[in-house]
């Protein structure tokens, strides 16, 4: 089996976190980088499902895990999130414009 040599660009801490946790598992770099090439093959997909949030989905979810008192906030059964005008009226205005 012939190789093949590839070059990628990631931000260092998260290359750092990887290889910590790549040793631990008892595997390297480019072990992890094949199993992930060969699942993906495997597969015929990515191993893993990629979402992208809305910025409205975003900033819900980012004041729901904010333990604060100063913002109420609380969503429907759809995971909407319900924010008063009158107690929070730069939230409210920011998310109707979003």
């Amino acid at each position: 089996m012939s190789s093949a040599q590839i070059t990628v660009r990631i931000d260092k801490t998260v290359k750092d976190e990887a290889t910590m946790l790549f040793r631990k598992m008892g595997i390297d770099q480019s072990t992890a980088i094949n199993m992930f090439y060969r699942q993906t093959i495997a597969e015929r997909k990515l191993p893993f499902q990629p979402v992208a949030e809305t910025t409205r989905e975003l900033l819900s979810r980012t004041l729901l895990e904010l333990d604060s008192k100063d913002i109420n906030v609380e969503c429907d059964e759809d995971g909407v999130l319900l924010i008063d005008e009158e107690l929070h009226p730069e939230l409210y205005d920011w998310i109707l414009s979003e």
